[in-house]
């Protein structure tokens, strides 16, 4: 009988990616980076271990929206008081802080538990299309049509 091999946390080959947000669509760009980020792609993949890799994000402020969603997207936020809860459109927040639009697409996709936040930790998303990563070396990740699957 063969055993399940894990491997341990020192183990893992962690790469960093970085993305350009301007030829993506919302949802497909934060379902792509959470597959990353949680580490799916690989075959050492285990669900409850970080497997995943960090993935930078740049020109979040160019993401595309389809249809009516500038407009018709809303964001709430809480302040924690009564009558504290402040909402608004994905139009105005992408013109006030477009990197929140990408990191709240992602943070849904990831798990509600310690490990989802411990890959969120992963991410960084940068507004323009310049980051401070560079002694990483990250390679671009390439955006995959639906012919090549």
């Amino acid at each position: 009988m063969s055993r399940t091999v894990h491997q341990a946390i020192s183990e893992i080959d962690r790469r960093w990616h970085v993305i350009d947000a301007s030829e993506w669509v919302l949802g497909r760009l934060a379902s792509n980076v959470a597959i990353l980020l949680r580490g799916k792609h690989k075959p050492i993949f285990s669900p409850h271990l970080d497997t995943g890799d960090f993935v930078i994000i740049v020109n979040a402020e160019q993401v595309v929206f389809t249809g009516k969603k500038l407009k018709d997207k809303l964001y709430h936020r809480h302040s924690g008081y009564p009558g504290g809860l402040t909402t608004t459109t994905a139009e105005q927040m992408l013109r006030a802080h477009p990197t929140r639009i990408l990191e709240a697409a992602v943070r849904g996709m990831l798990p509600k538990t310690k490990l989802g936040d411990a890959l969120f930790r992963k991410l960084k998303v940068y507004a323009g299309p310049t980051h401070p990563h560079a002694s990483q070396q990250p390679t671009p990740f390439i955006k995959k049509t639906a012919k090549e699957g």
